[in-house]
């Protein structure tokens, strides 16, 4: 099987190597605009090949694992170039603005719009982990669009790669995954940047800092050239999970300022049955 992933990061370097391991006899071609990460990804055994568009035509899978804005760009033209057998599919994080891209294209059939639930804060090929995908979601959208045997062909890498796979609208993706991924990004982004703003003047607060602070603000070393087409393509769902989250903020500052505790206590009380959620979340291990 020849599979082409175009974009080794985390994501597309991670697929490779857990193809690479179900299928030994896969052979993996890298596109990337970063030389660098095309010999580290060598280097490190996730491809076999470094490649370009001009190879696509001799693809039997396509993976593209590039930034959303990049995504909505480069689909048409790799769509142009494969085989009407080929499938490709994508793992980006917004899906509206993806699928609306290739909607009229003569080869949609091939293509099919996927985002797999998962990742680390880290990035580039060195960021690989084997079995990242075990057990996590992979949402699907438009399937009805889609080949049937290709779509078959892709449950089929799917399941060899561990995920459990959703059906979902584009819409709905891009509303729901706003609340539990887009904000929580930005909740990070904004309190590393509240911190260090503060530690300009206080040099011991990181002395002070533990692993609640450690964990909450770890998404905040995640790649603003990723995150901010993110944030760009599901503007309006952002928007609006901010605008929930700084009325529940305002609502708790209130509180304090009227030494309402009783309120707070309930607030927090009723906010730890998200242990039961969280619970069902495998965790990435390195």
């Amino acid at each position: 099987m020849k599979v082409f992933v175009i974009g080794i990061g985390l994501i597309g370097g991670s697929m490779a190597k857990d193809i690479k391991r179900s299928n030994p006899r896969a052979k993996i071609y890298g596109i990337d605009t970063n030389e660098v990460h095309l010999d580290e990804a060598l280097a490190l055994n996730i491809i076999d090949k470094k490649s370009s568009y001009g190879e696509l035509n001799l693809a039997e899978v396509v993976i593209v694992s590039i930034p959303v804005n990049a995504m909505v760009l480069e689909l048409p033209k790799i769509l142009d170039i494969v085989n009407s057998n080929t499938l490709v599919f994508d793992a980006g994080s917004t899906k509206g603005n993806i699928c609306r891209a290739v909607e009229n294209h003569p080869n949609r059939s091939s293509f099919l719009a996927c985002h797999p639930i998962s990742g680390t804060e880290f990035s580039g090929p060195s960021a690989a982990i084997d079995k990242l995908f075990d057990r996590k979601a992979n949402i699907i959208c438009e399937v009805d669009k889609t080949n049937e045997d290709i779509h078959k062909k892709a449950l089929d890498i799917f399941k060899q790669l561990g995920m459990r796979i959703r059906y979902m609208n584009p819409e709905a993706h891009d509303k729901h995954i706003a609340y539990v991924s887009h904000l929580s990004h930005i909740s990070s982004f904004m309190l590393g940047k509240t911190v260090i703003e503060k530690e300009k003047n206080e040099r011991d607060i990181f002395d002070m800092a533990g692993s609640g602070f450690e964990s909450t603000v770890r998404l905040a070393k995640s790649s603003p050239a990723m995150w901010t087409p993110i944030f760009e393509q599901n503007k309006e769902n952002v928007v609006d999970t901010l605008e929930e989250y700084i009325q529940n903020l305002e609502a708790f500052k209130e509180m304090l300022k009227n030494d309402d505790y009783d309120s707070i206590y309930n607030e927090m009380n009723n906010t730890n049955r998200i242990k039961e959620i969280l619970n069902g979340i495998p965790q990435n291990k390195k």
